[in-house]
């Protein structure tokens, strides 16, 4: 696994693994699974109800704390100072840690208004210990340009829809251009669908790899960090097994025309949208 450098020293693994939707004993055990199979990157949320089940996957696994990183997302309605403190305590808590590598803020929620609020909740929460490096998900350049303007730091990584119908090129630029990380939630997109493109098909037949492999590769070359899923521990083998190849420029070009105005999966414009 090859890494990536944040601008505060911290390396995350240049792939990492999402825990969305794994719950109770059997995600636990999905959890530990992915451990086991060499993913150090961990992402979670408190709004998927799953600190519990990462933590203990965690415990279960029997790799050190120290050599995992762990993400956690805090939802818009805590928002406001103390609520953020608590919430992000109360997470700990659950997933039985002293503290969180990574804390991100879910969403903007530009329409509630208090996304500056909680970021400055977020530098006091890294002063004390509580998470080592603080960022958010979903966010533009407005929102990103405020941030700095108000609070005098910017995140150290932006976690956004992207995947080859939706590549975000120019957040993608953004992000570079202020030395942000950008990390890849939904990474495959509607998988469904995107596993069966004839195009990618013929790439991957050419590197004897898989779809989804040539779409995380992709993803690897465009200096994004993707954090997929899957609860298949051949799967999960699978999709980090993309540093033996490197795609062309023409067949990254190729993907890269994938990309569609719409190409969002459920509409979701954090200029407008809300979540809670």
């Amino acid at each position: 696994m090859e890494n990536y450098l944040l601008r505060n020293g911290l390396e995350l693994p240049k792939i990492g693994f999402g825990t969305y939707k794994l719950n109770g004993f059997t995600g636990a055990k999905t959890i530990s699974t992915a451990i086991k199979n060499g993913y150090r990157l961990l992402d979670t949320a408190y709004n998927y109800e799953n600190e519990g089940a990462v933590g203990r996957g965690i415990a279960d696994s029997g790799i050190d704390r120290s050599d995992l990183i762990v993400t956690t997302k805090i939802p818009g309605r805590y928002y406001q100072h103390d609520q953020l403190i608590q919430t992000l305590q109360e997470s700990l808590y659950r997933a039985h840690l002293d503290y969180f590598d990574i804390v991100l803020l879910h969403w903007p929620n530009p329409k509630d208004d208090h996304y500056v609020e909680a970021f400055k909740a977020l530098i006091e929460a890294k002063k004390w210990g509580l998470v080592r490096t603080i960022g958010v998900c979903n966010f533009l350049p407005e929102h990103l340009d405020r941030l700095e303007k108000e609070t005098g730091e910017l995140p150290e990584i932006n976690q956004i829809e992207l995947h080859p119908s939706f590549n975000q090129v120019d957040q993608r630029k953004y992000n570079e251009e202020h030395q942000i990380l950008t990390e890849a939630w939904s990474p495959l997109g509607r998988a469904s669908e995107v596993l069966q493109d004839p195009t990618l098909t013929k790439i991957a037949n050419k590197y004897q790899k898989n779809v989804g492999q040539i779409i995380l590769r992709w993803e690897v070359q465009l200096n994004v960090l993707p954090i997929p899923k899957s609860s298949t521990p051949t799967r999960q083998r699978g999709n980090k097994d993309v540093f033996d190849f490197e795609l062309t420029d023409e067949e990254m070009e190729i993907i890269n025309q994938m990309t569609k105005p719409d190409g969002r999966i459920a509409n979701q414009d954090p200029a407008v949208y809300q979540e809670f």
